[in-house]
């Protein structure tokens, strides 16, 4: 790779991250390219992985890149210990946090949400889902990222009960 690609490689990465694209993949002829990221918590040691690999291309080398750890549930049972409601997946699919790429999510950290609120969209078999909360109160935490495949009862979001 030339180094103006490597510049352009990593200015499509930073915009990737700020519109937390989940996977982006790219053919132009002999160029391919395929990024896939992880969870919010992981996010930055991939994309660190990931400019070392960029850093290495350039200089000739290949440096060793650890494998992704797996993410422990454990955080989310202490957090429904802490007295937050979590709520659960009542379906295996793609989580979409908007209505349409670009738009307005429907929740955010620090927001409210009610009972019957519409909080994401799942899309399972090309039919989107819209998944309303089960509970009323603040939006703390969001354990899922935008185009991520998720598993029947995997903890979406925590919510702050009142």
């Amino acid at each position: 790779m030339k180094p103006q690609d490597i510049q352009d490689l990593k200015e499509l990465i930073e915009f990737l991250k700020a519109y937390q694209v989940a996977e982006f993949d790219l053919d132009r002829g002999d160029v391919k390219i395929r990024l896939k990221f992880n969870q919010p918590e992981t996010t930055t040691t991939s994309l660190g992985d990931l400019s070392r690999i960029l850093a290495g291309a350039a200089t000739g080398t290949s440096p060793a890149v650890s494998a992704p750890q797996p993410v422990s549930v454990a955080p989310v049972a202490a957090e429904a210990e802490a007295g937050l409601h979590i709520v659960k997946s009542p379906i295996v699919g793609t989580y979409y946090g908007s209505p349409a790429p670009g738009s307005a999510p429907f929740v955010s950290l620090g927001g409210r949400v009610e009972k019957g609120q519409v909080i994401c969209i799942i899309e399972a078999m090309k039919l989107m889902n819209e998944i309303e909360s089960d509970a009323s109160g603040e939006i703390v935490k969001c354990f899922v990222s935008n185009g991520q495949p998720i598993e029947f009862g995997q903890p979406l979001f925590s919510v702050r009960l009142g």
